[in-house]
This record gives C-alpha cells, structure tokens and sequence, in this order.
C-alpha cells in the first residue's frame, strides 16, 4: 500500500528520496522526439525532429513563437507544452503592454520553471511532461536556456533533449568552441548535423521531418521553409566542422 501512495503521488517521497511522478515527467521527455539549440554571440538557432504519427497523419509541430525575440523547443508531451505556451506568450503581452519593451529572457524562464515547480507540491496536481529548450535574445545578450518538469532550469551555449540526444551532445561536446564566432549558416549546418546523428540510420533528413528556427539580434524569429531546408541539408553533405577551422 505504501508503495502505490509514493508511486501515484507527487508530493509524497519514496525511501530512495525520489518523487516518482517527476521522474516519470522527466522520462517523457527523454522519450519525446529530439531538439536542440545552439547560439553564437550574435544567433540562435532552434532545430526539431518531427515525427509523424501514421502514414495518414501530417508531421507535428515542435517549435512555437512566443514573441519576436523568443520561441521555443519541446520534446515530451505537446499538449503540456501549448499550456505553457500560452502562458508565457500572455506573460510577453502583458510586460509589453505595461513596460512597451520586450519582457527579459531569463526572468520569463524563471516563471516557467517556477510554474512547473508549483505542480510537485500539491497532491492533485501533475507534473507537465514536456522539457523546453528556450531560445531569446534581449539587452543583456543572446540566450538558450532549458526548463525540466522538476523546476530545474538552465542556461547553455548549445543543448539537446528528448529521444537519442546524447548523440547530438557528444557533437556539440567536439565542436562547441566553434559556435561562438560562427555565422548563421554555420550555426545552422552543425543542427543538422547534430540531428544526422541522432537519428535510427533507416531514417533519412528531408524538409518534412526536420524544423529549424532561427533568431538573431537583427532578425526576428522564423521558420527556414522548405526550400531554405533542401537547400542546407544539400550543402550538410560537403559540411565539415574542420573546414571552419582552417577557415579561422
């Protein structure tokens, strides 16, 4: 009996010292299809694996805009995820609205993450099972922060999460002194070769499974289309991280 109370219940601790419902939060994250961001000093970009449900079923989303100088990434569940964007796109309205400037990156993610937080202390409530990569830019520079289900949140030059991530962190732990001089472009071409080897190798990079969105100080957040993403994932056949090197 014991067991199911701290197994079914987020506020109560099991004997190994774990809240099993936020571990179950978190392992949908890991479970959920992969993204990644990466940010140089004057970019960030956001690159997503989308999946599709059935063969009859179009691609889900996994990138949303939460205002010009922000958006996000998620992998876990993408009904938690649109909660919390809806949240914070109200939040960006509102400080916009009061103080007529665009609402600072990391207090925003300090709101999500103690939003989240705020569903491990109550018997009634669960966990959101979505982690968010957070990209943004404002005065005090370029950022890429991630949010957990536990209310743990941090800030990285490059991330990955969700299914087969620690592929695409063990490029980005070769290569991620490049990122903080690298162009656009550049930035761009390591994502996807991130995502490349993330993937099951049956799979194959096309501009209907893979979403890049790209911000920078002087250009507001979009979506690369179609054309924009055959063209890159052409040009990632001939990318080689050691040619920017001796470009350098």
């Amino acid at each position: 009996m014991l067991k199911h109370l701290y197994d079914t219940d987020c506020v109560t601790w099991s004997p190994q010292g774990k809240l099993f419902q936020v571990e179950y939060a978190m392992e949908a994250v890991k479970q959920g299809s992969i993204c990644l961001g990466l940010k140089s000093n004057e970019n960030v970009v956001l690159c997503s694996l989308k999946r599709q449900p059935s063969e009859l079923a179009g691609y889900q989303e996994k990138q949303f805009k939460i205002d010009d100088h922000m958006a996000i990434a998620i992998a876990g569940l993408t009904a938690d995820a649109r909660v919390l964007c809806k949240y914070m796109r109200t939040e960006c309205l509102e400080y916009k609205y009061t103080y007529e400037s665009h609402h600072p990156v990391g207090r925003l993610v300090f709101k999500v993450a103690e939003k989240s937080q705020h569903k491990t202390q109550s018997g009634a409530k669960r966990p959101y099972g979505v982690g968010l990569l957070v990209a943004g830019i404002d005065p005090n520079g370029v950022h890429l922060f991630e949010t957990c289900p536990s209310g743990n949140y941090y800030e990285y030059k490059c991330q990955a999460i969700g299914s087969r991530s620690q592929a695409a962190r063990t490029y980005f732990e070769s290569w991620f002194h490049l990122f903080e001089k690298s162009t656009l472009e550049q930035l761009i071409l390591h994502g996807l070769s991130a995502i490349k080897k993330a993937i099951m190798e049956d799979e194959e990079l096309n501009e209907k499974n893979v979403e890049v969105g790209i911000l920078g100080k002087n250009l507001k957040f979009t979506h690369l289309n179609a054309q924009e993403l055959r063209d890159y994932i052409t040009k990632l056949e001939q990318f080689s991280p050691n040619s920017q090197i001796q470009q350098e």
